[in-house]
Order: structure tokens, then sequence, then C-alpha cells
């Protein structure tokens, strides 16, 4: 793992990053046994890309940048601010789902005020929602950078190309990051793409390219960081590609049986959380004392969360075509 002052951190910067990775894992988790209880749908997971998405986060302006997230980023969205309450009640389709109403799948993100775009359901289409935020931005002469996340499947889609072509032809100050977690549901890697690295991309668009280990949050934040100067110094776009682990199946209505055992069992040593924590003891960032009194404040934290979203109330029925369709008054 990269040395945190290299980076150019404190260590009370890896308190807050450990901090938001292990709520989001917390509250993933908990929506896992909900799911399993038989009181949520749907859920699909970022456990195990959480130092990737906080690392991003923790480099990006939150007052100024915006960023159009995929349905896994849970971690990043949450750092952008997200609650977890708002985060239950979208899982749980409640009227007060901050995304949609209730009306959208599971973490299909969404919310205004923390600059999280709304996000559409086809992969892919969310780098053009931020490509255009960024060709705004460059019109404007403002000082913010647009960034959006996808998997290795979703950069084989054409959305990815022209977003990514517009960007290079343009230099918008935008920033694309592959969470790169090796499989398009049960597509290996090797299925998906020939190339070595897909950041090699970058070239054929003019953009500046960066491979990086996603599992280590102190890398994802300097690349992130750097990639962020560049684009408000006018240097135009960067692709970032973060090699990250996916612990879980694709979402939880995949049988990820296509991994072999000895695969399955192996990715918990590739654990984010767990490889960090064991980073910070050892630079004396935190005690166990610490990380006992965090994992109690925040089991806490989505216990609450959690049982306030099951009391709300769902939406109205007959909200159900409530900005879907335009309403036209008559008389």
């Amino acid at each position: 793992m990269m040395d945190y002052k290299e980076a150019g951190l404190e260590k009370e910067d890896l308190k807050e990053i450990y901090r938001t990775m292990l709520l989001a894992r917390k509250l993933d988790e908990r929506m896992w046994l909900l799911n399993r209880a038989g009181k949520l749908p749907f859920v699909i997971s970022c456990q195990g890309q959480e130092a990737t998405q906080v690392g991003a986060g923790y480099a990006l302006n939150k007052d100024v940048d915006i960023i159009s997230p995929y349905y896994r980023d849970l971690a990043l969205v949450t750092h952008f601010g997200m609650t977890p309450e708002e985060t239950m009640l979208s899982a749980f389709a409640k009227k007060g789902d901050i995304s949609s109403g209730g009306k959208q799948m599971p973490s299909h993100f969404s919310k205004k005020e923390n600059n999280i775009m709304t996000q559409g359901s086809c992969v892919a289409t969310q780098v053009l929602h931020a490509v255009g935020a960024s060709f705004k931005f460059k019109m404007d002469n403002e000082a913010r950078v647009a960034v959006t996340t996808l998997g290795e499947g979703s950069s084989n889609q054409g959305d990815f190309h022209e977003g990514l072509n517009f960007v290079g032809v343009h230099n918008l100050p935008f920033i694309c990051i592959i969470e790169n977690n090796k499989y398009a549901i049960s597509v290996p890697r090797q299925l998906q793409y020939g190339a070595d690295k897909l950041s090699d991309r970058a070239v054929g668009y003019g953009m500046h390219g960066e491979h990086i280990d996603g599992n280590d949050p102190i890398a994802v934040y300097k690349a992130v960081k750097e990639a962020r100067e560049r684009a408000t110094n006018g240097e135009g776009g960067t692709l970032i590609e973060a090699m990250s682990t996916r612990l879980t199946a694709h979402s939880s209505d995949d049988d990820d049986s296509y991994r072999e055992k000895t695969e399955r069992e192996g990715i918990r040593e590739e654990d984010c959380i767990i490889k960090f924590r064991a980073y910070m003891t050892e630079h004396e960032v935190a005690d166990d004392e610490w990380f006992d009194a965090l994992e109690a404040e925040l089991k806490k934290q989505v216990t609450d969360a959690t049982k306030a979203a099951e009391k709300a109330p769902y939406p109205d029925a007959a909200e159900a075509l409530t900005n879907v369709y335009e309403e036209v008054k008559h008389g």
C-alpha cells in the first residue's frame, strides 16, 4: 500500500476514509441480510470496491464537482452525502426515497443537492451524462470536474467510446474511473477485451491514462487528485483503471458458481477494508479501541436507519405515474 505521506494525506484523513469505507460495508452487509430474510427485493453490492470509491471521492471537491456513478457505487455516494437512512429508504422502495420516491430499482443513485447526477438503468449511459456536465464546465470556465465510474464490462459499450472520444476532442475537465473487478456479471475479463490494460485506451482518445491498485485507497486518492488538478488546469480528461475485487456475486439474484471455489475463497484475502485496517494499525494511525468504537457507532447508525426505513410509508398508488409522464391540464 502506498505511503500516505507521499500522497499528501494525514492520519486524520486515513481515519475519515476508513470510516466511510466501513459505513458503506455495514450498510451493504445489512441489505444482504434483509434480502435473504425476504424484506428487500434486490441488492447489488459494493463490497470489495470501497477503497476505489472512497479514495476517489476523498480527492474530489464535494461542493463543486459532479459525480455520475454506476450501480455499485454505494461507498462513493455515501461519501458525497447520501445518508444511511436515504440508502435504506431506497432499498425498501419507500416514499421518502431521495433517488426516485420508490420508483427506481435500488442503487439507482440520485441526489441533486449533493452533486450526484440521476442515473439511468442502461449501463454506460452515465458516461454521457458526465461528459455533458464537463462540457458545460469548460464552456462556462468553471474550475469543476465531472467524474463517472463504471465496471470494466461497461467500458465495451458504444457510449463509453463515444463519450471519451468527445472528451479528448474538446479537452474537457473529466475523469472516468473503471472499477475493474474482473467480471461483467459472469464473464471474466479475458472474454471481455483483448488489451492488457484498459487504461491504455486513453492514448486513442487523446487523454491521460493510469492503471492503479483499486484496493489501495491511498493510491486511488493520489491518482484522482492529480487527475483533478490536470482537469482544472485545462489539461483535459483522465481515464483511470482501478483494479478492484468483487467480494460478492454480481447481485442478490446471481449465483456466482462460475467462479471456482478456490477463487471465491481466495478473494477474501484481497478485502480492502481488512488490508487498510492492517495498514493503519502498522502505521499507528489507530488502535483496536478506536476500531471497536467505530464498529459499534456505525452498527447503530445502520440499525437506526433500517428501523426508520421499515416504518416509513410506501408511495401512494396514485403517485405511480407522477414525474413519469407529462401532466397536461385541460380546460
